[in-house]
């Protein structure tokens, strides 16, 4: 693949050197980690420029450790941003980014509370001037591959949803500046992986740090099988990368030993995928069920 200039490139800058180049925009610290860790890990490790995108500090998220839950409102979010920081550390990924800045779109809270009404929160975000901001980053970084939620978010959290819109709308836009990307990615998780997956959860219970299991629709993006278009197998290695990025955030995540399991604020046990999924809602498939997002991706280059 013949390397292209950055359009945004200041004079004597060096374009972007690694020829496959991943992008992830996602709601919350956390986020990223619970559902494309292994992935994160493996590309990164393949030598891959993965950058991620998180559009909010999760402000108002509830933390599970006692001794943390004086942590709120902007002290939260900023003890977050170095829970994200860590977490990236043990993925290897070094490029990460706050949509408009750290602080420019703050956490939403959960779908139909009060704190959906704030102005300054990202639900109330213009969704063009929010996806401006993306497309900075798209057009500096030209990922051939862009992951992000399906319009539900996954699981209907304002800011996930919030997340799909501006990733899209971004995507759209930076094709009218002179950037397609190829392939575009929804997280999925396969029906019959997650009720194998919690089946095994129930016998195995017992002996977890967790009273009780979550259940299949408590795990965002499930699909019937026949959506799954790709899926990335962790392997030993990056499921372990994973749970450790999980361990970093550690004001939402809690992961029992093993690495098999974890649970969030609600202390509900929910298995932790070592292979992770996706639906591919843009571009060209290559293959029923691809095991590289980047497939066919090769001849990527600028828009005339």
């Amino acid at each position: 693949m013949t390397e292209l200039p950055s359009p945004n490139l200041r004079p004597g800058e060096p374009p972007a050197r690694a020829a496959r180049r991943l992008l992830l925009v996602h709601a919350h610290p956390d986020d990223e980690s619970i559902n494309n860790g292994a992935t994160m890990a493996r590309y990164t490790a393949e030598g891959a420029r993965v950058t991620l995108v998180t559009c909010t500090l999760g402000e108002l998220g509830e933390v599970i450790p006692p001794e943390l839950r004086h942590l709120t409102g902007a002290a939260l979010g900023e003890h977050r941003r170095r829970e994200l920081a860590a977490a990236m550390a043990e993925l290897g990924v070094d490029d990460f980014r706050l949509l408009g800045g750290a602080g420019r779109y703050g956490d939403s809270g959960m779908m139909g509370l009060p704190d959906n009404d704030d102005p300054a929160c990202f639900w109330r975000a213009d969704v063009d001037e929010a996806a401006a901001s993306l497309v900075e980053v798209i057009l500096e970084v030209r990922p051939q591959v862009l992951v992000t939620y399906d319009d539900d978010g996954g699981y209907g959290h304002p800011d996930h949803i919030q997340a799909h819109r501006v990733a899209m709308r971004a995507a759209e836009l930076a094709e009218d500046a002179g950037w397609r990307i190829p392939k575009v990615y929804w997280n999925r998780v396969p029906r019959s992986v997650a009720e194998a997956a919690f089946a095994r959860l129930r016998e195995e219970l017992p002996g977890l740090p967790f009273a009780k299991s979550a259940v299949v629709p408590d795990v965002p993006g499930v699909v019937d099988d026949d959506r799954v278009t790709a899926e990335i197998d962790g392997g030993p290695a990056y499921t372990a990368a994973k749970a450790a990025a999980m361990r970093a955030h550690a004001t939402q995540v809690e992961v029992a030993p093993g690495e098999r399991y974890f649970a969030l604020s609600n202390e509900l046990a929910q298995p932790l995928f070592p292979t992770e999924y996706y639906e591919l809602v843009r571009g060209e498939p290559a293959g029923k069920r691809e095991t590289d997002l980047f497939a066919g991706t090769g001849d990527a280059a600028e828009v005339a």
